[in-house]
């Protein structure tokens, strides 16, 4: 592998919309096939199907936040030792984050299996959508140690700017997952239960792409150590840990909407796993962005350029405001398509043509909470991640679409929701620059103290 810090020259905004454009896309595939997922069981003409993979899907994401928040810990490790020029330092971040997140996803998925169709049914799942949910979780479920190590390895990747081929692995991915649903779903008869082993053999798919290009392209893996190992559990937690309670905040927040929605009946539950389904697809590539500004930030934070730290939030505002500008015309273009391709009912086509019209924008407040927590997570405050996603997730939810949904029904969850976001992504990018401007003013004043510290020592 090159040891050069690539992403400490040339254009910030040109790195930050490779590195989203090429984590979106890969991000968007893998998604995109969980909405064909969803596409296929609609012709089932079953809506508890459609129902209960919306509530096995708020489970995933709480454990697809983890594998997340452990792959952001390798990002931030391994991106600033190579902005220092320290790339056996890297190397040996990258085992140990990797041996920590076999463990740790192992160890997950061992105590939460027994529990899933009491997780479900907290959440609202009953009858035969629990039936279902629980059928479709418990093989799911499994793939955890493989997304863990799918994640790990392209962040490792996103760590050295080499976007493309992190991106190849949730590419690959999804390619699998398209393959496999209409002959598990269809051929074989087995509905929930195929969409759910197809899922699981891709989630395997993607850890050979992410082996071959770590190892083998990038030979970044370097031999593991026992005791070079206990060293860097303390660096790997202490970012890994808040990240997940950052990760943790999302799921939470659907599972109150999920939780709420319920109490309007299955067709409310539909549209809104349909809108779940929808807005990965759509949107990411700003759910991508606070992967790619995270490197950036790393790799300029390890070599001291402040400057290009704030040129690249800068650059991430203004590709996140055009990005959402476009996609949010087209959502409201092909609103109408996707309440037919959807089989969607009345109630549940309402809500859908709601969210495409009046609340998809909001999104746009979404990427400036995600620039700071990139900010946070990577620069030594990541506690600060969490608090402001835990607000959003809490204070920014429950009590808003309690308001709203009293005044507009199923409505008013979506719009609370949007509400909160506007406030905590305003907060939470407000946080982030004035942080950064703290952490020049702190390095200048040591370097002003360092200075006067040597010249005082010439003098004796």
């Amino acid at each position: 592998m090159s040891g050069s810090a690539k992403l400490t020259q040339g254009s910030t905004f040109k790195h930050v919309v490779y590195m989203s454009a090429t984590g979106a896309f890969g991000l968007m595939c893998m998604f995109l096939v969980d909405l064909v997922d969803m596409l296929f069981l609609s012709m089932l003409g079953e809506k508890e199907a459609v129902a209960a993979v919306g509530f096995a899907s708020t489970i995933m994401f709480f454990t697809i936040s983890l594998s997340i928040a452990v792959s952001i810990s390798v990002t931030a490790l391994v991106s600033k030792a190579v902005g220092e020029g320290n790339i056996e330092l890297a190397k040996r971040r990258a085992v140990n984050v990797l041996v920590f997140g076999i463990f740790f996803s192992s160890a997950v998925v061992w105590l939460l299996w027994p529990k899933i169709p009491h997780i479900l049914l907290s959440i609202g799942a009953t009858g035969r959508t629990l039936d279902l949910a629980t059928d479709y979780l418990q093989i799911l479920v499994f793939g955890m140690p493989a997304v863990m190590v799918g994640m790990i390895g392209s962040g490792i990747m996103r760590a050295l700017g080499d976007a493309r081929r992190a991106m190849y692995a949730t590419l690959v991915g999804g390619l699998v997952n398209a393959l496999l649903d209409p002959i598990f779903i269809f051929a074989l008869g087995l509905g929930v239960q195929g969409a759910a082993i197809a899922s699981l053999i891709a989630r395997f798919s993607m850890v050979v792409v992410s082996y071959y290009g770590v190892v083998h392209i990038h030979k970044m893996l370097g031999e593991f150590d026992l005791m070079d190992f206990f060293k860097d559990v303390k660096p790997i937690c202490l970012i890994a840990i808040p990240a997940m309670l950052t990760n943790m905040s999302s799921p939470l927040a659907n599972a109150i909407v999920m939780e709420h929605t319920s109490s309007f009946g299955d067709d409310a539950v539909a549209a809104v796993a349909v809108i779940g389904r929808i807005i990965p697809v759509v949107f990411g590539g700003i759910f991508a962005l606070s992967g790619a500004v995270g490197p950036i930030l790393g790799q300029n934070y390890g070599a001291g350029r402040f400057d290009r730290m704030r040129s690249a939030i800068s650059s991430a505002v203004i590709y996140a405001f055009v990005y959402c500008l476009v996609l949010c015309f087209c959502l409201y273009q092909m609103q109408d398509w996707l309440v037919s391709v959807f089989h969607a009912t009345q109630e549940s086509a309402d809500l859908i043509r709601f969210f495409a019209t009046f609340v998809s924008f909001s999104f746009f407040f979404q990427s400036l909470l995600f620039i700071a927590i990139a900010v946070f997570n990577n620069l030594g405050k990541p506690f600060h991640s969490t608090l402001l996603n835990f607000g959003r997730a809490t204070l920014g939810t429950w009590p808003f679409i309690i308001v709203f949904s009293l005044f507009m029904d199923a409505e008013g969850i979506l719009f609370g929701q949007a509400i909160g976001s506007v406030i905590f992504g305003c907060l939470g990018f407000y946080m982030a620059k004035n942080y950064i401007t703290e952490l020049e003013a702190k390095e200048e004043s040591e370097i002003v103290l360092s200075n006067n510290l040597y010249g005082y020592d010439d003098i004796l």
